[in-house]
């Protein structure tokens, strides 16, 4: 199948005679996901999922025994709060105050969701009146354009200085105006692995207190950094406290992304709304694996540094048969992506190139342009590294052994 045409015959959604005048147009601004998309497509070609991020390995065993026993014992199989069981909130509000220099209230200031994904979509349809603003880094995680689209929110979006994704402050100063009520923040960041400093981070809070904006950080890869990077989260910093919404989740840094237990943090009158929306979008987060979650977020701080280390190596694998096959890149600060630009091999195309790859390679990408809204992107492709070293090492050798030149016949 093409990427961009599957051949066939699109049906009617409506029998003749019994459709709606007019559909919405609501979701007419944004796309099904490219990054789902291109996991069913290597599906069907075969290749190596270095496409969407989710592990081939296994989750902690302590976090496993802790699921089963969950499982197997009565009063963990119905809904729990709306807003997660007190609990996991509890075991959350420690954490932050253990690893991020916060300290929430889990009674108030703690919502648990089904993954990061909905308590961003949450946030922003908690937090803004339609025809609001919102500043989006670009490039960025596909989810926020729908979000805001979703909200009637119209989003601006102020390009990080390439290739290093360096933070243009002046840009971000000349993008806030009136309407301005979010600013949507990932960091360690998805695709560009930018790891934002301290100071970054201190003239973010320094813009947002100024203007009255609200900043919704996505920190999903708060523990994967590395070459001495490290992550601090914006809510931690004086100001901050009554105008961050803190995202994070169990997916990334314990290798559950099935699971869908997330959380947003933010101060009581923020909660209070974000809460609201939730309950509507999901009633709430499923039982059991918030009572795993609650040994997961007890884990030592050897499990971080243990973390960090295998990462960088898997990402070591990576970027070497990146380099072997001609394509240039930055390294990742942090998170677990990388992209990697073909301009040099020809390619002006990014979804042919990918299609390229997975069918010549059998190595199945992400096309760059999708963390767009402009031009960007065209020649470069995102790619993964939390895979087994086994897996990342067959991705790297069949990069190396394929003529990825555009000049190549395909």
């Amino acid at each position: 199948m093409s990427l961009m045409k599957s051949g066939k015959k699109p049906r009617r959604p409506f029998p003749k005679g019994h459709a709606p005048r007019v559909l919405s147009r609501r979701t007419d601004g944004f796309g099904e996901s490219v990054i789902r998309e291109m996991s069913r497509f290597g599906a069907e070609v075969g290749g190596i999922n270095l496409a969407q991020g989710l592990p081939d390995f296994e989750p902690p065993r302590e976090v496993l025994a802790a699921l089963s026993e969950a499982i197997s014992e009565p009063g963990h199989h119905q809904y729990s709060f709306t807003w997660g069981s007190p609990e996991f909130r509890q075991a959350v509000a420690a954490k932050y105050a253990r690893m991020n220099g916060m300290q929430p209230d889990p009674e108030t200031e703690i919502t648990i969701t089904c993954g990061v994904s909905e308590a961003e979509v949450a946030a922003v349809l908690a937090l803004t009146e339609p025809g609001d603003e919102a500043i989006i880094f670009e490039p960025w995680y596909e989810n926020y354009l729908p979000a805001c689209i979703l909200a009637g929110v119209r989003p601006r979006f102020v390009p990080l200085r390439e290739p290093d994704y360096t933070l243009d402050l002046e840009a971000l100063e000349k993008a806030v105006g009136r309407r301005t009520r979010l600013l949507l923040l990932n960091t360690p960041g998805n695709p560009s692995g930018r790891v934002l400093t301290h100071e970054e981070l201190s003239q973010i809070a320094r813009i947002c207190s100024r203007a009255g904006v609200i900043a919704v950080v996505d920190e999903i890869y708060e523990h994967i950094w590395f070459d001495g990077h490290e992550h601090v989260s914006l809510g931690s910093l004086p100001g901050m406290e009554d105008s961050t919404v803190t995202l994070s989740g169990l997916g990334k840094s314990y290798a559950v992304t099935g699971w869908r237990i997330g959380w947003a943090i933010a101060a009581a009158p923020l909660t209070s709304r974000i809460r609201k929306v939730h309950d509507y979008l999901t009633i709430c987060a499923p039982a059991p694996f918030q009572e795993a979650g609650r040994v997961a977020l007890a884990l030592p701080d050897s499990y971080y540094r243990k973390l960090r280390r295998a990462y960088a190596a898997r990402r070591e694998i990576l970027l070497a048969g990146l380099e072997s096959a001609g394509l240039a890149f930055t390294p990742p600060q942090g998170a677990y992506y990388v992209m990697a630009d073909a301009a040099a091999l020809g390619w002006r195309d990014d979804r042919a190139f990918v299609e390229f790859l997975a069918r010549r390679a059998g190595v199945v990408a992400v096309p760059g342009s999708s963390f767009y809204a402009t031009n960007g992107g065209r020649t470069r492709a995102r790619f993964n590294f939390a895979k087994k070293e086994q897996t990342l090492r067959e991705a790297a050798q069949r990069l190396a052994n394929t003529d990825l030149s555009a000049t190549v016949p395909r």
